[in-house]
């Protein structure tokens, strides 16, 4: 038996989908099923009503959730805390986050943390999001920090995990610049006439910012501006990219900073090409780390009126 069959019942007694579980446990629908029908042959009875819709758990199932519940809940926590004592005997938090804000956001943000909530060990590990949300739902980190956006929002069950919004970012288009600075790849009509398509440098699919760049170009019907000639999952690699000249990017303002205010890269469109991100952090609400939890209520009365500000923001 594998723990993880647990949190998978346990979800699909919350959503009552597949579907939905799967989302939520970041998997294929399929995959949740075999795990599920694995967690029944290992618990020798029907667990999962599937002749209901919505699906209902059988009442072995009921009974069986009410006990896992807490037993994988204080699992998990103690895991979490065995790791966090050999890797970091003293005070000590793990920290998952993206690729890119691992390395423009995270370490000033770290020393103002340290400033304001006291000194701690902080261990940091580099992720996908999908690997991050992985890491932080199955106790292998304390906080998961990463990108958020309205039309792509991260899938976190809201009764397990706390989040705030610690920053903000802007995803922009950038382009090299012609020797009189406009961009060499421009997304903007000239005369009223639409530009030839630009070749486009892209996440790839999976990736939190590929999304919304998607949502963006299919909010301006712009699809056809464009030809795909590069895929990468991280913004420095595109970053490498847009400035050798190989086409028009969409990058994190935080990472082209010094790009743009050096003059080697500009922008290939107005703000309507843009969008604005959230920088979230993400914990368990069943974490029992004395460091992180004073380090969330420094962050949680700093950042008290971030709704406020980002419902002006997304407007």
């Amino acid at each position: 038996m594998q723990l993880k069959w647990i949190e998978d019942l346990l979800v699909l007694e919350r959503t009552r989908s597949f579907s939905r579980g799967a989302e939520l446990r970041h998997i294929t629908q399929s995959a949740l099923s075999r795990r599920i029908r694995s967690l029944e042959q290992w618990a020798g009875a029907e667990l999962v009503d599937r002749n209901t819709y919505p699906l209902a758990l059988t009442r072995a199932g009921a009974a069986f959730c009410a006990t896992a519940r807490d037993a994988c809940e204080r699992l998990l926590e103690a895991r979490a805390a065995l790791r966090r004592e050999a890797t970091m005997p003293d005070k000590g938090i793990e920290i998952a986050a993206g690729h890119t804000l691992s390395l423009t956001f995270l370490p000033d943000w770290l020393r103002q943390c340290r400033q304001r909530a006291g000194t701690f060990h902080a261990r940091v590990v580099a992720a996908n999001v999908l690997d991050a949300v992985v890491a932080l739902s199955e106790g292998h980190c304390d906080l998961m920090l990463g990108y958020n956006h309205p039309r792509v929002p991260v899938s976190l069950d809201s009764e397990r995990f706390r989040s705030l919004t610690v920053g903000s970012d802007l995803l922009m288009p950038v382009s090299v610049p012609t020797s009189r600075g406009a961009p060499v790849y421009s997304l903007a009509e000239r005369n009223g006439k639409t530009p030839s398509p630009a070749p486009f440098l892209a996440y790839t699919a999976n990736t939190t910012l590929g999304r919304v760049v998607e949502s963006i170009l299919e909010q301006k019907q712009a699809h056809r501006r464009l030809v795909r000639c590069y895929e990468a999952d991280m913004a420095m690699l595109l970053l490498k990219m847009a400035s050798e000249g190989h086409g028009v990017a969409w990058l994190p303002h935080s990472t082209v900073a010094q790009a743009l205010a050096a003059g080697t890269l500009v922008p290939a469109g107005d703000d309507s090409w843009c969008s604005p991100l959230q920088i979230c952090a993400y914990r368990s609400a069943q974490s029992a780390n004395p460091t992180l939890h004073a380090l969330w209520r420094m962050l949680a009365g700093e950042h008290a009126d971030a709704p406020a500000r980002q419902a002006a923001q997304f407007a």
